[in-house]
């Protein structure tokens, strides 16, 4: 049975990796687009009130198969190979490789190298950028911004700790679908940590359950380790050390650090109890 959230096939179209796979009347080759949006919403249906899966930042590569005749892509993210509709606006085929990525939370990018002038955007952390000169504590991008060169890393920059990482983002608003500082949901935040780190991570938590690390007995609750991730159904936090964790909820509404027996008693009291403990 093949997973929709990463398989780009309907009944009418379906990559043509996936021929022989599974049945579509046609299959398309796709084409290669970048996002050109600070961040563009990825979403189930081709209409702005559809649910938001996930979201796709500045210099993220996708592969669109499909446009519509109302401003819509659908298409597969390279990085972590999500399937959904996408912005046309938000969308533009790729010029040069990026450079750079944001390491901040969020900048601003400048239309000259001044701090004193209006941004034309603001970029979160995830984002790629191709840097092509600088200007005093300025790097120069390709579209003409200007941003804080302290707020950018070369790519294959890695972060030493993703739970330092995660732990940047409390007070950060819960968002269902969000994967940046603006709005981020649990495996959104599970995920851009561990990117951050060099660690690549699927998108979702049941996704994450399987895949990452190694699983530890649930007894093992009251010794965690930092960096061991906690899994209920539809839920992941993370481990700062063996009482409290970190995670984005939406009994908060925000990113944020919590004891960790109370999170668990909190949790299974609304009816949902811890079900694996995985240590990358």
């Amino acid at each position: 049975m093949h997973d929709p959230r990463l398989t780009p096939a309907r009944g009418d179209i379906a990559a043509s990796y996936l021929e022989g796979k599974v049945e579509a009347a046609r299959f398309v080759a796709g084409e290669p687009f970048e996002v050109i949006a600070a961040v563009a919403p990825l979403r189930r249906a081709p209409t702005a009130d559809a649910e938001l899966m996930t979201q796709a930042l500045k210099g993220e590569r996708v592969t669109i198969y499909d446009h519509n005749s109302e401003g819509w892509a659908w298409g597969q993210l390279d990085s972590d190979g999500y399937v959904g509709w996408l912005p046309d606006a938000a969308l533009a085929k790729p010029v040069q490789a990026p450079t750079h990525g944001v390491t901040a939370l969020r900048t601003f990018a400048f239309p000259g190298p001044s701090i004193k002038l209006p941004p034309v955007e603001t970029l979160v952390m995830g984002s790629v950028l191709t840097v092509t000169g600088e200007d005093g504590a300025f790097a120069i991008t390709r579209e003409g911004w200007h941003l804080p060169k302290s707020h950018l890393a070369a790519i294959g920059h890695r972060e030493a700790d993703f739970v330092a990482v995660a732990e940047r983002f409390v007070g950060t608003p819960y968002l269902w679908g969000g994967k940046s500082s603006f709005g981020i949901d649990c495996s959104g935040l599970v995920q851009i940590s561990l990117n951050a780190s060099g660690v690549g991570c699927p998108r979702d938590s049941d996704m994450q359950q399987a895949s990452l690390g190694h699983a530890i007995d649930l007894a093992e609750a009251t010794k965690l380790r930092r960096g061991d991730l906690l899994f209920w159904k539809g839920h992941v936090a993370i481990a700062r050390d063996a009482k409290t964790i970190v995670h984005a909820n939406a009994h908060h509404m925000a990113t944020v650090v919590e004891d960790t027996a109370g999170a668990i008693a909190r949790i299974k009291a609304a009816g949902s109890t811890l079900v694996a403990i995985r240590r990358i």
